[in-house]
Order: C-alpha cells, then sequence, then structure tokens
C-alpha cells in the first residue's frame, strides 16, 4: 500500500527557513501529481506547491508562497522536499503531503479533491 510519511516540521522565527520531506512507499508507477499542502484549524485544506508530471513537468505553488518555498523530488530516494524560507508567521499550519495517480490532479493541482493518497501531516509554527 502507498505510504507517505513527513518530517521536518518545527518551530522557527519569522524570516527563517525549514525544508519538509515527505518519503514515499509502495507504489512501482509514476505519480500523477505530488505536492504540499496546508491546513489550519476551521480552514479547508489548501495546496501550497505541487509538482506535476502530466504530460512533461510542471510546478504550481500558491501565490502566498511564489519566490519563498521550492518543492523538489528526489528520484532515487523517492522523495519530496519543500524548501521554505523567509517564513512569515501565517505560514504556520500543519503541512501535508499528497500524491495522485490517474491524472486527474492536472485540472486543478493545487486542489484537494484531486488527491488520492494523504500523508499524516508535520507541524510547521512560525513565530512573529
Amino acid at each position: 500500500q502507498v505510504q507517505l510519511v513527513e518530517a521536518g516540521g518545527g518551530s522557527v522565527q519569522a524570516g527563517g527557513s525549514l525544508t519538509l520531506s515527505c518519503a514515499v512507499s509502495g507504489y512501482t508507477y509514476s505519480f500523477s501529481c505530488m505536492g504540499w499542502f496546508r491546513q489550519t484549524p476551521g480552514k479547508e485544506r489548501e495546496g501550497v506547491a505541487v509538482l506535476n508530471f502530466v504530460g512533461g513537468r510542471f510546478t504550481h505553488y500558491a501565490d502566498s508562497v511564489k519566490g519563498r518555498f521550492t518543492i523538489s523530488r528526489d528520484n532515487a530516494e523517492n522523495t519530496v522536499y519543500l524548501r521554505m524560507n523567509s517564513l512569515k508567521p501565517e505560514d504556520t499550519a500543519m503541512y501535508y503531503c499528497a500524491a495522485d495517480v490517474g491524472g486527474a490532479c492536472s485540472r486543478y493541482p493545487l486542489s484537494m479533491t484531486e488527491y488520492t493518497y494523504w500523508g499524516q501531516g508535520t507541524q510547521v509554527t512560525v513565530s512573529s
């Protein structure tokens, strides 16, 4: 079965950096999309950064993180990373790794409804 395990969350001051990792196992084929989402209490889970492999290799970022966050993938380790720089208090959230295999995620890559597989999440807290 597919497993996604996140790591790297923690507490940091505003302006600091963190790198999240997502180790993927249990699937021998290619994912259509792999990405990061985040959620705060009472709010809907929002897409942060996604790698879209349908028809090529594309990256998608939420406007709020463009220029600060970078998503990448290490194929050999089957791990997806999210490098977060210039962190702000509003980046505080539970961060989730997600993946999909059907290709539907390419329509709305930053929409959580397009993803089948999810990790358990890792907390990121940014203090001012």
